[in-house]
């Protein structure tokens, strides 16, 4: 199997359908959403792993319910079975159509918008500028995460709910609808968007990062190993160039993926947060508390996740939108 991207796969469509701003991002949901059915299971991981131990000192063999991502998985499963590894998939969909759908679908235009605004003429036909692809992808990330953001407040909320090893404040929800019915009844449109601007600013890093840096990654894979077969239309070429991404991409949102994940899983009292008022409090009293490298708890997890991630979702969309050639 072969695909093609660039930036945002387009290739092999239609030129109507490419520059159909719906299609677009209608082709991102639904890449983003097959992506996450795989890699839910290791988010849950993650993000248990990121709520062990909050703001507790570090106490040598002090005892821990999950050692590392192997351990967390065997354990969550064998205890929590199938459900508890694809807990919170529901507002996980949801949350991916508002953020991918918002990334994929607005980065061509936004990365235009700029060229042009910029030197006078659109992306196309001209040496890509990465400051200006950058600024694209951590605008779209930005605007994505906050439509996204109540349902990222009730994922993370009914990731870390266990009866086996409670980690984090619990919040206990039956469901997605019923997470947000209480968030509603319990703070209104404020409770909902709670923890928003921690999540803009980890979509941004990331987004920033993993949008200008996929496609160079590519064309640097397939002018040096051409010769080995990974041409820059090569499945396996876009393996390689995801999981290189996957690792910047990383290093640059997993200290904004803790807070974020902090901010959103806390108690709420009288309308505020119980432990942070705001991001740069979180990081603060994380730091204080736990150390410089307690905001890459969980990095292994995440990138675990967001490897396998970028190459489903990049693949998924080249294949919706040569579907949508074929038929459209």
């Amino acid at each position: 199997m072969t695909t093609r991207t660039k930036d945002v796969p387009t290739s092999g469509v239609a030129p109507s359908l490419a520059n159909n701003l719906f299609f677009a991002w209608f082709a991102g949901s639904l890449a983003s959403c097959g992506a996450v059915t795989f890699t839910n299971p290791v988010e849950v991981v993650k993000t248990r792993l990121q709520l062990q131990g909050e703001l507790a000192k570090a106490t040598p063999g002090a005892e821990r319910a999950y050692h590392n991502v192997a351990q967390a998985f065997w354990a969550i499963g064998k205890n929590e079975g199938l459900r508890g590894l694809q807990k919170g998939l529901g507002p996980g969909y949801m949350y991916q159509i508002m953020l991918n759908g918002t990334r994929l679908g607005f980065y061509e235009p936004a990365k235009n918008a700029l060229y042009k605004g910029v030197t006078g003429s659109t992306a196309n036909g001209q040496a890509p500028i990465m400051a200006l692809n950058v600024a694209a992808g951590g605008l779209c990330g930005v605007a994505g995460a906050a439509l996204g953001s109540p349902f990222f407040l009730v994922k993370t909320r009914m990731q870390s709910a266990s009866k086996f090893a409670a980690v984090g404040h619990q919040h206990n929800y039956t469901s997605s609808v019923d997470g947000l019915r209480r968030i509603w009844q319990a703070g209104g449109i404020r409770g909902l968007y709670r923890g928003m601007d921690a999540a803009m600013m980890r979509a941004g890093a990331g987004s920033s990062v993993q949008l200008a840096t996929y496609d160079h990654f590519k064309s640097y894979i397939s002018r040096k190993l051409a010769h080995r077969g990974l041409t820059d239309n090569s499945v396996y070429t876009h393996f390689l160039a995801s999981m290189g991404t996957g690792f910047f991409v990383c290093l640059a949102m997993n200290p904004f993926d803790v807070v974020s994940t902090r901010m959103y899983n806390q108690k709420t009292v009288k309308g505020q947060g119980a432990l942070y008022r705001n991001p740069l409090q979180c990081f603060y009293k994380t730091v204080a508390s736990e150390g410089v490298l307690s905001l890459y708890k969980g990095f292994l997890a995440h990138y675990l996740r967001l490897g396998p991630h970028t190459i489903l979702m990049f693949v998924f969309v080249e294949q919706i939108k040569a579907l949508g050639a074929q038929y459209f």
